[in-house]
């Protein structure tokens, strides 16, 4: 399965609280925070939904 690097560009602050918890189920707590996770679906749709707040990237290898 692939990776994917998650890391939060903006603040969860004022957002709705499914958000909120989105980023803490993704393991982002702080501004600029990163993890590196597979790509499995339950992932994928994560991001989705917070994905005007996290910029993801594809990690080779």
């Amino acid at each position: 399965m692939a990776k994917i690097k998650i890391t939060q560009v903006k603040s969860g602050i004022d957002r709705p609280e499914r958000q909120k918890l989105t980023l803490k189920a993704l393991g982002l707590n702080k501004m600029h925070a990163s993890v590196e996770v597979e790509a499995t679906p339950q992932i994928l749709g994560m991001v989705t939904k917070v994905n005007h707040l996290v910029k993801v990237e594809q990690v080779n290898g």
